[in-house]
């Protein structure tokens, strides 16, 4: 028989001692608080929203198409920013060919995106030694390892392959909000690799 609660009702499911994790009958698991209490407060938000217009107004439309936009034209910098960084941490000179084999254009391709990140104050030239970062171009690889390192993070604990991982990061990392790598990192913070593992092990039991 299993353990009762104080109000003398039967538990359901195994017995768990873990304080900060919760058993759910519907998906048959333990999840920690943090991520279940996380995700009811989407739901409620999903339902509130149900009687709200489907169609957005002309500004919020806008905002969200204007933040697409910029996200798009920080696409490029952000990738050329970090490999240059990743260059240059392994010891290499970021050479115009090098930067156009990894990046799979042109060397005139490079050349016309070097100039544009020079003009903007990111990296610096210098004859025979390659491409260098100023400050502000370190600044920017900075953040986009960052959020390169939590999305990668965050798919891994998923379980997904690490040759996936390593292509849809690229994508994500660069139009995912701050408020979504927060939910990540929460997530991260709160076992969601952990609790993977032990929902993979017991759906084979």
């Amino acid at each position: 028989m299993g353990a009762r609660n104080p109000s003398g009702a039967q538990r359901k499911g195994p017995r768990h001692t873990h304080a900060a994790t919760a058993w759910t009958p519907r998906a048959k698991c333990f999840i920690p608080l943090g991520i279940l209490s996380a995700y009811r407060d989407i739901m409620r938000k999903k339902t509130q929203s149900v009687t709200q217009p489907r169609f957005v107004d002309a500004q919020s439309q806008s905002e969200g198409f204007r933040a697409n936009r910029e996200a798009r034209r920080n696409v490029l910098i952000e990738d050329y920013v970090e490999l240059i960084a990743d260059l240059i941490d392994e010891g290499m000179d970021a050479r115009q060919v090098d930067i156009a084999a990894r990046l799979g254009v042109s060397q005139p391709t490079v050349a016309k995106m070097l100039a544009r990140l020079a003009s903007e104050g990111l990296v610096a030239q210098k004859p025979y030694r390659g491409v260098f970062l100023t400050e502000a171009g370190q600044a920017v690889a900075m953040n986009a390892r960052r959020r390169h390192g939590i999305v990668e993070a965050f798919l891994s604990a998923l379980g997904i392959s690490a040759e996936n991982v390593r292509i849809d990061a690229e994508g994500i990392e660069h139009y995912a909000s701050e408020e979504t790598l927060q939910a990540f990192q929460t997530a991260l913070e709160s076992g969601l690799k952990e609790l993977m593992a032990k929902n993979t092990n017991i759906q084979e039991n």
